[in-house]
Order: structure tokens, then sequence, then C-alpha cells
């Protein structure tokens, strides 16, 4: 009984304790992604990163007196806990990210955590379904136990239609869509806007859920902005559409690594194959650097030697 009665008292203890220099530095540099418009799901791994390497380096007075070697230790106990390279990776480049704030803040003179090196990651391409897997996918009825068919449907067709990511794909009001120039108008990451070409396919797919939505809006007794809502009334979470586009993706017969990024790949893979611009694909799927758009020709050229390996006489 007092051995319970002290591990609560440490506890309570431990609640109240003041936060330390590190725990502010993490604080506010976390304050400031969201002050740029970060991703919400970029701060909160960030937070989480930052939190164990915080509890590990234990009270220090001020960040510049962390060194590199400590930060190798860290890696080192990550490892130790039987994390794989990649979370690991993405530690360090929680804690880089930090030092780099801090020294724009002229609160340390230099980076410790430049001078550790990241663990090698193997490239890894994504596997992309082929035109005729995605219209298999998009063709036809859904599964039986689609809870909403119409909107299942217009997500389908939206996320590989327009190329937009889950959390944008969210993010679309109804008045976002430009109907007399078929355009659809997206918000991406930083809250930078683009507007995306709206095909058939897609438009069609919208003007058979909207009605749908409305009787539901009615039903509910209750109004909202967003394109895409749930059976309550309210906006769609990219976790159910996770769920939503796995679901029906596996059943109609993809590979269970399936999830709504697939088909921002293959958006931008098939256009590419069909001959489309480099940079028209940059436009669209709203990349920064046109370094990032330049995967898609890897993707693509892939495509090219495996149907080479099929097809031409000499490669069997």
């Amino acid at each position: 009984m007092k051995i319970h009665e002290t591990r609560k008292g440490d506890t309570a203890r431990m609640a109240h304790r003041k936060p330390g220099p590190m725990q502010k530095a993490v604080t506010h540099f976390l304050d400031s992604l969201r002050q740029r418009n970060a991703s919400p799901n970029t701060t909160l791994a960030y937070g989480k990163d930052l939190a164990e390497f915080v509890h590990y380096i234990g009270p220090i007075d001020r960040p510049d007196q962390l060194d590199h070697v400590r930060i190798r230790g860290f890696l080192s106990h990550l490892y130790d806990r039987g994390l794989g390279k990649t979370s690991v990776a993405r530690h360090l480049a929680a804690v880089r990210s930090l030092y780099k704030w801090l020294s724009h803040e002229g609160k340390v003179r230099h980076n410790p955590a430049a001078l550790v090196s990241a663990p090698k990651l193997p490239k890894k391409l994504p596997r992309v379904p082929t035109i005729e897997e995605v219209n298999n996918v998009l063709d036809g009825d859904l599964a039986d136990n689609a809870a909403f068919p119409e909107r299942d449907t217009m997500i389908l067709e939206l996320l590989y239609g327009c190329g937009v990511r889950n959390s944008e794909l969210i993010g679309i009001n109804v008045d976002d869509i430009h109907w007399s120039n078929e355009t659809i108008l997206v918000r991406g990451k930083g809250k930078k806007e683009r507007m995306v070409p709206l095909g058939d396919a897609a438009a069609e797919a919208i003007s058979r859920y909207l009605p749908k939505r409305k009787e539901l809006l009615a039903g509910r007794k209750c109004s909202s902005p967003a394109l895409i809502i749930n059976l309550r009334g309210q906006r769609l979470t990219t976790r159910s559409v996770g769920r939503i586009v796995k679901q029906i993706a596996v059943s109609k017969g993809l590979s269970p690594d399936v999830h709504p990024h697939t088909f921002r790949h293959a958006f931008g893979t098939h256009l590419l194959e069909e001959g489309a611009d480099l940079r028209a694909i940059q436009e669209m799927l709203g990349h920064e650097r046109l370094s990032t758009t330049q995967r898609y020709t890897q993707l693509s050229m892939r495509h090219v030697v495996e149907v080479y390996d099929k097809t031409h006489p000499r490669a069997k």
C-alpha cells in the first residue's frame, strides 16, 4: 500500500513539475509549425518524436548544451527499443528540424543534429496499379456492404481523377466545385490553393452524389459546407476515407496495402505513361519541386521494363 501511495505521489509531483528549457523549446517549435500551417499530422508526429527525445536527454540548462554524440546515443536507444530504420530516421528529422528552428531563432549557434548521419533507407517505389486495375475498381457496382455507394464512388473518382491527397479531398467544400470551367479548388500543404481539372467521370459521380447528400442533411436537419460527409452529416475524416478506399479496392482485387495515396500515384504515373508533360503533372499534383514529380518517371520506367520483360522475344 505504501509503495502504491509513493508512486502516486511521484506521478503527482512529475505532473506539476515545471517544463525545462528543452520542453519549452519543443512547445514553441510546435507552435511555430502550426502558425506556418504545417500539416496537423506532421505536427503531431514531431510532437511525439520530440517528447521521446526530451525524455531521453533528461534535464539540461540550455538547448546548446547538447552535442551530436548525445543525439547519436538517442538513435542507438531507439534501435535498442526495436525501432526500424524508417522510424529512427523520422525521429532524427524531427530533432534536426527543431534545432534548425532554434538556430533561426538565435537560440543556438549550430545544429548538432546536422552532424549525425541518417540511417540509409532502401529506395522503395510504391506499387502502382495498372490502368486496367484502376478501371476495374471504378467500374461496376460497389461491394454490397458499402454504407454510402454514391459517396464512396465519388471519393474514388476524385482521388484518381484529380490526383488529390487524402487531406485535400476531405477539405473540399461544395462551393469549391467550379462547374462552369470544370475545375475544383483544392487546398494543399501549407494552405496553398490550386485549381485541378474536373474530369467527366468525377463530375458525373459528384452529380449523382449531391442529391443523396442533400437528402441526408435534410433528414438530419443540419447543414455542412463539406462536400464529403458521413452518415451523421459531418465532414468525413482521412481515417474514414482510408478505410473506405481499402475496403472497396481490396474487394475489387487490389493489394491489401492499397491506400488513398495509391490512387494519387496512379494518377501521376498514368498521365506520364499517356504522354502528359511533367510540369503539367507537377501543377496538378501541387508539388513544390519538380524533383518530387520526377519520381513518377521512375514509376513509369518500371512499368515499361515490366512490359518489355513480358513481351520482348529476347527478354524471355
